[in-house]
């Protein structure tokens, strides 16, 4: 009978402790498996899309609220600011680049962002099929958009007014899908992309009548309803022209403008800080739950060493060497933490899908079907804790004076 055979036998011969050290193996592989794919994906989504801001410009309010709402999507704008003030922040000798985002409106809970054309070149955007958003109503949406609320080029739909949910649909407008991007791997593959004088549209009130149906006919100035000095934006996308305006300009948007500046890098960083802290305590307790397994390993073997040493014995008068039998035990942790850590992970991964199906935000959604290379250190980690459970053992096993065992028995 091969080694693997008989250590499979001794493991089985008492299923409960073997089930025992299997499911505290598991358990806490699992807990460091989703740890593990959380943080990175997290990780990622932050860098990947702020990777080409170097300052958002918004109301005033929290800066990390204001980075979530205009960068990643998943909260609440602090507020609206004049767009004459803006644009005069847009001019400024610091800035190569400047964004604006119109925000408020939603489909069924996709975000509805009204921009120019300096959107596309921020993030490198490409067409999968179709155009890029012209005029008013005209409507660029992401690959995942598309997919899942199961639009094409030529469709029409409403937004809502609010970021999650339809409350209160904008029935009088409809946006038409023109183009559709390819994916991107970042937030854009689950964005609606228009112009700024789409959202300036849906919240107008007291159209003029005569003026709306001229609208039809010829594309209108953003202009058209309200006097410019009215006009809002959200909030501005900045990049920097040079070193210099790293120090300069946020200092001169907070203390000169009504507005505030926040840094993505600064605000990410704090973000994932705190993350962390969380991250940490749970990452002990499975690091404390992976260390009571492997005590919980090297007991099982150790009892069962003690129970079988007649039958290893008699296994060495049948001419099995130590080394044999070392390895019989040693191979006993093995199978018990290789089967645990793979349970573990592929549960861990089950885990971490089952709680992005219930994320409302797609910008946040957690992807249980990513693998990623760190998780060969968790099955290295596991079968390292089956030989140092084992070892000991495995030892006693080596130096067994067989003549003693059997005139015992």
């Amino acid at each position: 009978m091969s080694p693997f055979k008989i250590s499979w036998k001794n493991i089985w011969a008492k299923p409960l402790n073997a089930a025992l050290n299997i499911l505290l193996i598991a358990f806490g592989t699992a807990i460091l498996t989703v740890l593990l794919l959380a943080s990175t994906q997290i990780e990622d989504k932050l860098d990947k899309n702020s990777k080409d801001i170097d300052l958002v410009v918004g109301a005033k309010g929290s800066p990390l609220q204001l980075i979530l709402s205009s960068i990643y999507y998943i909260d609440f704008p602090t507020g609206n600011i004049p767009m004459m003030e803006a644009q005069k922040l847009m001019k400024s000798p610091f800035v190569k680049r400047a964004v604006p985002l119109a925000l408020g409106d939603n489909h069924n809970g996709v975000r509805i962002v009204g921009t120019d054309s300096n959107y596309i070149s921020l993030y490198g955007l490409k067409l999968q099929n179709g155009k890029f958003w012209g005029a008013d109503l005209e409507a660029t949406i992401g690959a995942n958009v598309a997919k899942e609320q199961n639009l094409k080029i030529g469709d029409t739909f409403f937004g809502g007014h609010g970021l999650t949910e339809m409350k209160d649909e904008h029935k009088d407008h409809a946006y038409k899908v023109v183009g559709i991007l390819a994916p991107q791997q970042n937030v854009t593959d689950n964005l609606i992309l228009t112009g700024i004088g789409s959202v300036w549209k849906m919240h107008e009130e007291h159209a003029d009548e005569e003026h709306v149906e001229e609208e039809h006919h010829h594309h209108e100035d953003e202009t058209a309803h309200v006097q410019e000095k009215d006009r809002e934006y959200t909030s501005l996308l900045i990049q920097y022209r040079s070193p210099m305006a790293v120090a300069m300009f946020p200092m001169m948007v907070n203390q000169t403008t009504n507005m505030q500046a926040a840094s993505p890098a600064q605000e990410s960083t704090r973000l994932f800080s705190l993350i962390g802290v969380g991250v940490d305590t749970l990452q002990w307790f499975a690091l404390l739950i992976m260390f009571i397994a492997a005590i919980s390993v090297f007991v099982n073997l150790y009892n069962s060493l003690k129970e079988r040493s007649y039958d290893l014995a008699i296994m060495r008068t049948l001419g099995a060497s130590k080394g044999k039998l070392f390895s019989l035990i040693i191979l006993e942790g093995l199978i018990l933490t290789l089967i645990g850590t793979i349970i573990g992970v592929a549960l861990g991964h089950g885990i971490l899908q089952l709680i992005g199906s219930y994320q409302e935000s797609s910008q946040a959604k957690m992807n249980g079907l990513l693998f990623i290379n760190e998780e060969f250190y968790l099955l290295a980690a596991g079968l390292m804790i089956g030989i140092v459970a084992a070892i000991i053992p495995a030892i006693q096993a080596y130096r067994a004076d067989i003549s003693k065992i059997l005139a015992k028995n």
